[in-house]
Parts: structure tokens; C-alpha cells; sequence
């Protein structure tokens, strides 16, 4: 028996992004009236992620943060207790408490949203020039740098790499991406069709550069070069690392919840302390449609799992189970990439279009199953996919369903 939030109680949600936003609001949704505190470790009212690594970027677009509510919304529309710039720095399931500096905050119930932090390279932080991407102060400072005829290294070829990359080369920097791996985006879509999204880079003039590995970022107080190590060096202005992020559960040390590459959940998204639930970047769950556990970095997941977490803490009538189908995007210039479902699979094949084309899908098979699908400018095919993976449909079904609907366009 787990209990829920009670009549009056408190719900203390950590992590001012997306998925905490939307926690706040599924609670308000519910009906919940009592006080809800959200906590931020920046001091920016929460902002949508995705477009730093793109067209914030350019400097030409003289671009702002697209911030989802204002201040004003949420304390008096969502009658939200707002504290920003004040990360949360310990719970305590015993007494139910979280400390915020030198307070320590009551709750009832609690949604951790807390996200995940950017890794970095050795040596990374006594060199100006080298950043990461995460926040809006990270995207800021690229964007400064991305001036015309300047050099960047992008270190890591994943989606947000990508991003940078092509968004660079839009701005008139000279770009070059190294991937330590044989093949670009491996974890995010499989060693296939990472080669394949590699060519697409390359035809737009991007310099990847695959089994590079970094030996050393060289400079005296600015990065001036990268040493791979084959012992390549490549003069350089700036550099972007891009080589994935860590759950941010440092804060919970000591607290007795079970960690193990993020807050461990259950299916309903609630940790092993009581009343205290995860959701987003830093959550690790069973999801049932995938059958294993999985935490996912992801916008879409995000937003769906703050909402559910915070119905399952204050509404006694809920118990749901998380069973989001994973979903992502990613622009490359005037690109659309989609992916959808998981990429582990027995095959993986081209149905729409060509491989070699910058227009196509592929659709990835397990067992008897459509467990996941890629594709190029193909939006509408995608979202169709993403249904018929939730409902557990054949690779005979799927690939049925897409011959009909495009029957039904032409």
C-alpha cells in the first residue's frame, strides 16, 4: 500500500524544467490545493531545452529563451512557492524533508526532476573556449563564440553534437566532429544507421572524423588544439563536448533511496522512500513496453513522466503506470531526424525511400515485434510508428499500416 499526498499536505517538486513544470501542473489539473513548492538550481524560470543546441545558436536570430510560463503565472496562477538559483542540496525520507540552503523544506510528497549534468574532458575547466551545452548560461556563451572563419571542434557525435555542428556551419565556422566510437550515434539508433546519419553530416560539408579519440586539450589559459590520440592535433578557437550527461543524484547521498544510474523507480515512477517519486533525466524505470529498465534523456519523456509522477503522488484514485513509447528529435539544418521506440533490434530496414538519400524510414525488428523506427523527414510515418508500438504491433502489422496510409495519400 503506498499512501498518497494528504488533504493540506505539501508537494515539493526539484527541478525547474520540463518535467517539473509539468508536474506542477498535472497536480493543479487534479485538483490538488494544497501548497506546492518548485525548486531550481538555476536562477532562469523554467525554459525549453531543444532549441539551444539549434537556432538559439545563431547569432543572426538574436534569439531569447523560450520560457514556458512567467513568473507571474506560476505564483498566482499556479499559486507556486518559487524557489530559483537555490538547488536542493539533501533529502530526508525520515523526517520528509529537503534542504534548500540553510531550510529545510517539509513535504508530504515529492517529484525528483533534477535532470542530468553534461560530462567534460580532462582538463576541460582551466581552459577558456571549452564548453559544454546544457543551460542556458552554456548556450549563451557557444553562441558568443560561433562568429564567421572561427574553428570548432565538436567532441561527440550525438544528436546535440550534430546539432551544433550544423548550426555552426550555418554561421560560416569551420566544423569538425570527432566520435571516439567506429560509427556516429550508435547508443541512440544502432551502428547501422548511425552510418548512415553520418553520411548526411558529411554532405553537408561537416568533417566527421570516426575512432578519434581525445588525447589531450592543449592550450595555456584558452584551447588553442586538440591531440587525438593517434597523435593528430587540430588547431582550434573553440571547442563543444558533447559526450552524453550523468543523473544529477549527487544531492542524494546519504538519503537512502536506491540509486543505480539515476533514482531507481518502479513502474508508477515512485522511488523506494516513500511519498517521493522521480521523473525525467534522472529517473530509472521498468518500462513495460520496451520490457527492461531504462532512463532516458529525452523532451517528450520529460514532460510526459513530470505530469504522471505528480498525478500518482496527490490523486488517490490514480495508480498509473509509466509505459511511454521513448520519442526524440533532432533538426540538422533544414532536417528533421525522428526516432522512436528502442534500438536494440535483431533487424533494421529501409522502407520508405533510400538509406543514401536525405529522405527515408527504417523500421527496427524484435522477435515478431516493430520495436522502433527512424526517420529522415518522414514526420507523419514516425508518429504513426510510435502508436503502433505502444499497442505491441507485429513488424507484419507495421509495415502493413504504412503501405495503407500511403495509399490513402495518394
Amino acid at each position: 500500500m503506498h499512501s498518497r499526498i494528504d488533504r493540506g499536505g505539501r508537494l515539493v517538486v526539484v527541478g525547474a524544467n520540463i518535467a517539473g513544470l509539468r508536474a506542477v501542473e498535472a497536480a493543479r489539473q487534479t485538483g490538488f490545493d494544497g501548497p506546492v513548492t518548485l525548486i531550481g538550481a538555476e536562477p532562469h524560470l523554467p525554459y525549453n531545452r531543444p532549441p539551444l543546441s539549434k537556432g538559439f545558436l545563431r547569432a543572426d536570430t538574436g534569439g531569447e529563451a523560450q520560457y514556458f510560463r512567467g513568473e507571474e503565472s506560476l505564483r498566482s496562477e499556479l499559486a507556486v512557492d518559487l524557489r530559483l538559483g537555490a538547488p536542493a542540496t539533501a533529502l530526508c525520507p525520515d523526517t520528509r524533508t529537503i534542504r534548500v540552503g540553510d531550510e529545510e523544506l517539509p513535504y508530504s510528497a515529492a517529484v525528483i526532476a533534477t535532470g542530468a549534468r553534461a560530462r567534460t574532458l580532462p582538463g576541460a575547466s582551466r581552459l577558456r573556449g571549452v564548453h559544454t551545452l546544457r543551460t542556458l548560461d552554456d548556450a549563451r556563451r557557444i553562441r558568443a563564440a560561433l562568429v564567421p572563419g572561427a574553428r570548432l571542434v565538436v567532441v561527440g557525435a550525438g544528436f546535440v553534437g550534430a546539432e551544433v555542428a550544423f548550426t555552426a556551419k550555418e554561421s560560416g565556422v569551420d566544423v569538425t566532429v570527432l566520435e571516439a566510437a567506429p560509427t556516429p550515434l550508435v547508443r541512440a539508433v544502432g551502428s547501422e544507421m548511425g552510418a548512415v546519419l553520418g553520411g548526411l553530416l558529411g554532405r553537408r560539408g561537416i568533417a566527421l572524423r570516426c575512432g578519434a579519440a581525445v588525447e589531450e586539450l592543449q592550450g595555456t589559459d584558452r584551447i588553442e588544439s586538440v591531440r587525438l590520440a593517434d597523435g593528430t592535433t587540430l588547431p582550434t578557437d573553440l571547442v563543444v563536448v558533447g559526450i552524453g550527461a550523468d543523473p544529477a543524484t549527487d544531492w542524494l547521498a546519504g538519503s537512502g533511496l536506491e540509486l543505480d544510474d539515476g533514482v531507481v523507480c518502479d513502474r508508477h515512477l515512485r522511488t523506494s522512500a516513500p511519498g517521493v517519486y522521480a521523473a525525467g533525466d534522472v529517473a530509472r524505470w521498468f518500462n513495460p513496453v520496451l520490457d527492461r529498465t531504462v532512463r532516458l534523456e529525452h523532451w517528450t519523456t520529460a514532460a510526459e513522466q513530470g505530469a504522471l509522477a505528480a498525478r500518482n503522488a496527490v490523486e488517490p484514485t490514480t495508480d498509473t503506470v509509466c509505459s511511454t513509447v521513448p520519442y526524440f528529435w533532432s533538426d540538422w539544418g533544414e532536417h528533421r531526424i525522428q526516432f522512436v521506440g528502442d534500438p536494440r533490434a535483431d533487424e533494421v530496414s529501409v522502407v520508405l525511400g533510400d538509406a543514401g538519400s536525405d529522405s527515408f524510414l527504417a523500421l527496427y525488428r524484435r522477435g515478431e515485434r516493430v520495436i522502433g523506427a527512424l526517420g529522415v523527414d518522414q514526420r507523419r510515418a514516425v508518429m504513426r510508428l510510435r502508436t503502433a508500438i505502444a499497442r505491441r504491433a507485429t513488424w507484419a502489422e507495421a509495415r502493413a499500416d504504412l503501405v495503407d496510409s500511403a495509399r490513402a495519400r495518394d
